[in-house]
């Protein structure tokens, strides 16, 4: 049998650490405050990333080097026979794009996953990934099997604030102030490629049974007769007790569920600011 190397980046929540319990390489997303460069877990703390953002700092996102990858794809081929490469969905980042075009140069011995995942739905995939290849599956099938089942799920998020969804210029400065002053809440949703709008609603309440109404939906119409198959997720940019208190609500509504939890990626926090709530629902490969 093939040994199998796994990898994703750190969009999917994963730690540098839980990735060395896992047995999974993390490859760290990197990010530009007020000009200097940082790598997600590595030398940029989530309480530094959320301290720099509420101080206006100038962050943008980027992308792995090609250099990183290469340097990292290489040093694990020297033990591994293949590697199964699982970033972020190609719809939020150019970074998928890139693994891939890259991978070309390696003659099928990497295999990068163009699944639309990102999160606790990125997270799910890479569970999915280690389970195949305990099976005997090659790079190339588990590749085929998660892009396969690439759309089998959900994440539903609302902000605290209307600022950086502002400052990204997904809502004018009008919407936003208006919507400030009537204490509106976005519910956002990824399914598949993009983050869009799912609803609006007046306050947190609302905005939480509204994810909560909309998991229930999907388990009961898209996803019904594979509750066997079914994880949940929560993520958050939120405080950790803010954190506990939403997953005890989804725990309380869907008590027959797993449950995954982790901060949501910082790449996304870029554009929705702390305080948020995600809730998701995926398909594990059965």
């Amino acid at each position: 049998m093939k040994r199998i190397a796994v990898v994703t980046d750190s969009n999917s929540g994963i730690t540098q650490e839980q990735g060395k319990k896992m047995g999974v390489k993390i490859l760290p997303m990197p990010f530009f405050i007020d000009g200097e460069l940082f790598f997600e877990d590595i030398t940029l703390t989530q309480e530094e990333f959320y301290k720099r953002l509420k101080e206006d700092s100038d962050i943008s996102t980027s992308q792995p080097s090609p250099g990183d990858i290469l340097d990292l794809w290489d040093k694990l081929l020297e033990e591994y026979d293949e590697i199964v490469h699982i970033p972020m969905s190609s719809g939020l980042s150019s970074s998928c794009e890139t693994a891939v075009n890259l991978s070309r140069e390696y003659d099928g011995r990497v295999e990068v996953v163009d699944n639309q995942r990102i999160s606790v739905t990125q997270v799910q995939s890479v569970w999915d990934a280690l389970a195949l290849r305990e099976r005997g599956s090659s790079a190339r099938e588990i590749k085929e099997k998660l892009e396969r089942e690439k759309l089998e799920s959900s994440i539903y998020i609302t902000v605290d604030t209307l600022k950086y969804l502002k400052k990204g210029g997904r809502i004018t400065p009008a919407a936003a102030a208006l919507g400030t002053v009537l204490n509106l809440k976005p519910v956002l949703q990824i399914q598949g490629e993009k983050l869009d709008a799912f609803a609006k609603v007046r306050g947190w309440k609302a905005a939480k049974r509204t994810m909560l109404k909309a998991i229930d939906a999907d388990l009961k119409g898209r996803f019904a007769g594979n509750a066997e198959e079914m994880v949940l997720g929560m993520a958050y940019t939120c405080s950790r007790e803010e954190a506990e208190g939403w997953k005890k609500e989804i725990q309380e509504k869907f008590p027959q569920y797993e449950i995954i939890e982790g901060p949501l990626s910082l790449s996304v926090a870029c554009h929705i600011g702390p305080g948020a709530m995600a809730v998701t629902c995926m398909k594990k490969i059965s």
